[in-house]
C-alpha cells in the first residue's frame, strides 16, 4: 500500500512511519516540521512540507501522491497551551483536519486511521474507560479532537471514507531509531529521564495526596511499538470504529519514578508539587474492544521494558534529534 502519513516527523508518526516501511508499503510524510523533526523522517519515506491549514498545500499532496489511506498524526496536543490559546487547537486539529478530510475526497482516498485521545472523555465516570462512556472534554485540545471524530462520521456516511479512530492516553517508550523528543517536554517518562541524564535537578510531581495506593496520579503508559501495530491493523478493518488503546493497567507518577531509578541506576530526586487543576485520580483505558476485532495485543505490559526502551534512546540522543 501507498500511505500518506501527516505528522510523519513526530513522535508516534516517525515510528508508524518505520513499521510501514519494515511491512513493505510505500510512505508519504506530510509534515510542516513546526513540531516534528526532519531527522525523524525515515530515509525511505518521501517528505512533503506543508501546513495543513493551507487547503492548496494538503490539496496538492493529495493530488501527487493518489495514496491508498491516510494516517493522520498531525495535531497540536498540549493541554495547559489549549486552555490558554484555544484558537490554535481549533484552527490546526479542526480545520487544518477538515482540509485533509476534503483533500481525501478529492483525490479518492477511501482508508483514513486518526489518532485520537481519550481525553475526549474528560473526567471519566468509571475506569477502565471504555467506548461506551460519555464523551465530555475539559479542554479545548480534547474538545478538538472530538470535535474532528464527529466530522469524520459525517465523512463516512456521505462520501464513503472509512475510518478508525485509535483514542489512546500516555504513548511512551522508544523504537531502535525514532524516539520522544518534544520541543516543549510535558511528558513524565523523558522529564524523569532529563534528571537521570544530569539535564534537570529533579524532577515534579504535581499533587501527592490522590485517593490513589501512594497519593500519585495513576496513568495507563502505552508503548509507541504497540501504538504503531494497532494502527497497522487499523489499515485492515472495512468498516468504520472507535477503539480505546491502553495496555488495561496503570503506573502511578512514583511508580514511573522508581521504574526510572532501577532501568538507570540513577539517583532521581522528585519535588511534590501542588496538584494542577483538572487531574483525574485514575485515567487507565479499556481496550477489550480492539483486541477482540482486531486481534491487537500489547508486547509491552510491564512500565520497566517501557522506561529501559526510552533510555536506550535518549542516551543515544540525549538532546533529542539536535535541530
Amino acid at each position: 500500500m501507498h500511505i500518506l502519513v501527516t505528522g510523519g516527523a513526530g513522535y508516534i508518526g516517525s515510528n508508524c512511519v518505520e513499521q510501514l516501511l519494515l511491512r513493505g508499503d510505500r510512505v508519504t510524510v506530510f509534515d510542516n516540521l513546526t513540531e516534528g523533526h526532519r531527522a525523524a523522517v525515515h530515509p525511505d519515506a518521501h517528505l512533503v512540507e506543508g501546513d495543513l491549514r493551507d487547503r492548496g498545500q494538503i490539496h496538492a499532496a493529495l493530488e501527487a501522491a493518489r495514496p491508498d489511506a491516510v494516517m493522520h498524526f498531525a495535531a497540536n496536543a498540549l493541554v495547559g497551551e489549549s486552555m490558554t490559546n484555544p484558537s490554535k487547537y481549533f484552527q490546526n486539529n479542526v480545520v487544518g483536519g477538515l482540509n485533509l478530510l476534503d483533500a481525501c475526497v478529492a483525490a479518492g482516498v477511501r482508508r483514513f486511521v486518526f489518532s485520537s485521545t481519550c481525553a475526549t472523555f474528560g473526567v471519566p465516570d468509571t475506569v477502565p474507560i471504555t467506548e461506551a462512556l460519555p464523551q465530555r472534554p475539559i479542554n479545548p485540545y480534547g474538545e478538538s479532537k472530538l470535535m474532528f471524530e464527529k466530522i469524520l462520521r459525517w465523512y463516512d456516511e456521505i462520501h464513503g471514507l472509512r475510518f478508525v479512530s485509535l483514542r489512546y492516553f500516555n504513548a511512551a517508550g522508544a523504537g531502535e531509531r525514532f524516539g520522544e523528543d518534544h520541543r516543549i517536554e510535558t511528558h513524565l517518562i523523558p522529564n524523569v529521564l532529563k534528571v537521570a541524564l544530569g539535564q534537570k535537578e529533579h524532577v515534579e510531581v504535581f499533587g501527592g495526596d490522590y485517593p490513589t495506593p501512594d497519593g500519585s496520579c495513576v496513568r495507563d503508559y502505552i508503548h509507541i511499538l504497540d501504538l504503531a501495530a494497532a494502527h497497522l491493523l487499523a489499515l485492515g478493518r472495512d468498516e468504520s470504529a472507535f477503539y480505546n488503546l491502553g495496555t488495561g493497567g496503570g503506573n502511578s507518577v512514583f511508580e514511573v519514578i522508581e521504574s526510572c531509578r532501577r532501568v538507570t541506576g540513577r539517583e532521581i530526586p522528585a519535588v511534590v508539587k501542588p496538584r494542577r487543576p483538572g487531574d483525574p485520580p485514575f485515567l487507565v483505558a479499556g481496550s477489550d474492544k480492539i483486541r477482540r476485532e482486531l486481534g491487537w495485543t500489547p508486547r509491552f505490559q510491564k512500565i520497566d521494558a517501557i522506561v529501559e526502551s526510552a533510555w536506550k534512546w535518549h542516551v543515544r540522543h540525549p538532546h533529542g534529534y539536535g535541530d
